[in-house]
């Protein structure tokens, strides 16, 4: 599926089975002008423009990522030598108008002409669909979680092409190797927590 419901579907029932580390990986649209289409994004946090988090906190409960899956996330994407960015990222509920696009015959909802200047100026790094309620469920929960997305369109610019998702995966995937080596450098220390001064 495609949005915050469906994703909110998979940590409940993938946490029932036991796992504890989510990473989103997919494509989103820049909204800083100096991104690159196939750059990748590691969000540190995200703006709640959905629905479903609301479901389960307070509009003003932060949607942070994890510090371990940002580290191995970032220490992925440097390994394999990817251009990458890290910060802010926005999740809408609609990829349309909830995105500031135009709608069927140029439909525009109120607003949408301000919305990406905004998150722009408050250096929001880019606009998905799933970051934020994945990232709030998780901390509900005590789970990890992050995203990687790569950049398919550039709101600022107008490039736009489909590629680079591979290297979103290639690196998620590294990542998850790189939590491991930190969980057992964690259970070697007797740490409760991953940090700069153990091994990755």
């Amino acid at each position: 599926g495609i949005g915050s419901p469906s994703a909110a579907i998979a940590v409940e029932e993938l946490a029932r089975v036991g796992v504890d580390t989510f990473i989103r990986v997919g494509s989103c649209g820049a909204i800083q002008p100096e991104m690159a289409v196939g750059d990748l994004v590691i969000t540190t946090g995200a703006v709640r423009q959905e629905g479903t988090s609301d479901e389960y906190v307070r509009e003003d409960y932060p949607a942070s990522a994890d510090g371990e899956v940002v580290s191995a996330l970032v220490a992925a994407a440097e390994r394999l030598g990817h251009d990458y960015h890290t910060g802010v990222t926005m999740s809408a509920d609609s990829f349309y108008a909830g995105q500031g696009r135009p709608g069927f015959e140029g439909f525009e909802a109120a607003g949408s002409d301000e919305l990406v200047a905004e998150l722009r100026d408050a250096n929001v790094k880019n606009i998905e669909m799933e970051a934020s309620a994945i990232l709030t469920i998780a901390n509900v929960y005590g789970l990890r979680a992050g995203a990687v997305c790569s950049v398919y369109a550039n709101r600022v610019t107008g490039e736009f092409r489909t590629e680079g998702e591979s290297r979103a995966a290639e690196t998620a995937s590294l990542a998850v190797k790189l939590l491991a080596r930190m969980d057992e450098a964690k259970r070697e220390a007797g740490a409760d927590r991953w940090h700069a001064g153990l091994s990755l």
